[in-house]
């Protein structure tokens, strides 16, 4: 087609695969305006607007405003401006909506109560910067005093969610899940006190962080008789007992005596608790870490093998 062909509005909707009303719609607009008019009147366009109409076409798809489409066609702003644009606008909308099908996920799966509801999706839709205050005074309290140890900065770092910009539905779902556990005053009255009875095991020089090492030290040691099962109480279990007793008496500057064991037993049994585990499986989705391994079972197994050692 020539420079000089003109189309009414039904030619161009016959051309563009768009309605009449609406290819008046964007006349009136000033979208696609006439070149001129036929001699009863009737509108009249140049060879331009098929272009222009696919254009706005293919941008209203993609959710593009009517306001910006005609700065595009106008040459106001240009089209990768008002791209970039509509595409800082969708990642934004996409995290709203992976937040809202988290919260309803959640919801579904845990049959929730419409109190339960509003406060999870209260969660949910947290700034960053909301999110690193509930972060920071949770876990402010929890270590409320040990700030000046040596390994304060280690050990927060390890237990600190990072929510990506662009969270997964399960790290959403996750992280409303963590949340709820900040504001549970048990949970966070627990692990105070593992906190105070872990820094008051370390020596003041010791960077190590004493909860990550009987941690590793139970697991490694006591794994293999579970797998084995072996009976905690039997003649079997006695070199695991002596093998971690010896290790805290050494990092405690302690003797290892019945008073240390007793003490060894009570401070196991204050890490055995379900929601410090949850905490760790919950952080490491968030985070993105190896799911962590439960340490409940061999917590269990070496209390008990402490306790039946007691006179």
């Amino acid at each position: 087609m020539d420079g000089d062909t003109l189309y009414s509005i039904g030619d161009l909707a016959r051309r563009t695969g768009l309605t009449v009303k609406t290819v008046r719609f964007y006349s009136d607009e000033g979208i696609v305006p006439p070149a001129g008019r036929s001699p009863s009147g009737y509108r009249l366009y140049g060879t331009d607007a098929v272009a222009r109409l696919g254009l706005v076409r293919t941008l209203r798809e993609l959710g593009v405003d009517l306001a910006s489409i005609r700065k595009v066609v106008d040459r106001e702003v240009s089209l990768p401006e008002v791209a970039a644009a509509h595409a800082d606008a969708l990642d934004v909308q996409i995290r709203v909506l992976r937040l809202r099908r988290a919260v309803l996920t959640a919801v579904a799966k845990r049959g929730s109560t419409p109190e339960e509801l509003d406060l999870m999706h209260q969660l949910a839709k947290l700034s960053e910067a909301e999110r690193r205050r509930l972060v920071d005074d949770f876990l402010g309290s929890v270590f409320d005093g040990l700030r000046d140890h040596p390994a304060f900065a280690a050990v927060v770092r390890s237990m600190t969610p990072e929510l990506p910009d662009s969270p997964e539905a399960e790290q959403v779902e996750a992280w409303v899940e963590l949340a709820e556990l900040f504001q549970d005053a048990d949970f966070r009255s627990t692990m105070q006190g593992m906190a105070r009875d872990m820094a008051t095991d370390r020596a003041p020089d010791d960077t190590t962080g004493l909860p990550r090492i009987l941690a590793e030290a139970v697991r490694a040691q006591v794994t293999p008789a579970l797998t084995a099962g072996t009976d905690p109480a039997s003649p079997e279990a006695d070199p695991i007992v002596s093998t971690l007793t010896a290790r805290y008496a050494h990092i405690a500057g302690l003797p290892d005596d019945i008073a240390l064991r007793r003490r060894l037993a009570a401070r196991l049994e204050s890490m055995d608790d379900p929601r410090r585990d949850r905490y760790l499986q919950l952080l490491a989705v968030i985070n993105g870490w190896p799911a962590p391994e439960s340490l409940a079972p061999p917590l269990a197994w070496i209390v008990q093998a402490l306790r039946v050692r007691m006179p």
